[in-house]
């Protein structure tokens, strides 16, 4: 039943996303690096849900992100810059507030095509570049 919640929460917010939450990462190398890292981190629900105490919006998002179970210490592996504890949770807080990443390890639809779109572009401007010669 708890695992259905958790399931039936989380759907709720993926099919309601908004595509300004982009402008969260947009330009911004380091915000970039953790939500690429954060999809192919290791992430879970915990094994006892929670208690739900209110159905408000915000309330269901802290409940979901309180029984989200992930390593920090990998993340911070896979980002591949050098964060303080402090710095990374930092960093988290933008993208877990504005909803760019899910406590299930996905990442919000809008900033994934964003991510794409950018990582196209990089191939783009390569393929165009004369190859010399020698």
């Amino acid at each position: 039943m708890d695992e259905d919640l958790f399931t039936e929460k989380l759907a709720w917010f993926k099919q309601n996303e908004r595509p300004e939450v982009v402008l969260v990462v947009a330009d911004n190398p380091e915000l970039i690096k953790i939500v690429v890292a954060w999809t192919s981190l290791d992430v879970k629900r915990a094994d006892k849900l929670t208690k739900l105490a209110s159905e408000t919006e915000s309330k269901i998002w802290e409940w979901l992100w309180g029984n989200a179970r992930f390593s920090r210490a990998e993340l911070k592996e896979k980002i591949g810059i050098p964060l303080s504890e402090i710095a990374l949770e930092n960093k988290l807080k933008p993208l877990v507030g504005n909803r760019v990443i899910y406590p299930d390890g996905t990442v919000n639809s809008f900033a994934q095509r964003y991510l794409r779109e950018q990582v196209a572009k990089l191939f783009e401007v390569k393929q165009q570049r004369p190859v010399k010669k020698g």
